[in-house]
């Protein structure tokens, strides 16, 4: 619909539609095999006791994180933060909750740029993959500052 249109779209039509897409994707079977590995993960005691203990090998890890390499420490702490997260990798339930979640958060993605691409093509839509770089500042984009 263009803005030219006499037509408009009643906001209360629009956030009734938004609701709906909301309950769609709820009763989804992605939300369905998130929400039951995530709950397998939450009611098990050995993946909590690791999902603790990588809380507090994070925390010590970040204290370094201030000074770098340079930290005395820096090293030894990153590395007990992969191996705590290789350990947590090992369960069946750690790797399917981590899949599902992927798998949702690129459904909703997916869904998001669909939406803001029938606005505009230049509207920019945030992901959760931090090595995204498309378009915009600094990505090499229409702006030039590539």
């Amino acid at each position: 619909m263009s803005v030219m249109e006499s037509h408009t779209v009643d906001m209360a039509e629009l956030l009734i539609n938004a609701y709906e897409l909301g309950d769609m994707i709820n009763n989804s079977t992605a939300v369905s095999d998130y929400l039951y590995w995530k709950q397998r993960v939450e009611a098990d005691r050995d993946i909590q006791a690791l999902v603790r203990k990588l809380d507090a090998q994070k925390v010590l890890f970040e204290e370094t994180q201030r000074f770098g390499h340079f930290h005395p420490n820096y090293h030894e702490a990153k590395d007990k933060v992969t191996e705590v997260e290789v350990e947590l990798e090992q369960f069946e339930a750690v790797r399917r909750f981590k899949a599902a979640e992927k798998e949702l958060d690129d459904i909703l993605h997916q869904m998001s740029e669909t939406i803001a691409y029938a606005v505009s093509e230049s509207i920019k839509v945030p992901s959760n993959d931090p090595n995204v770089k498309t378009g915009g500042c600094g990505g090499g984009g229409s702006c030039g500052c590539g």
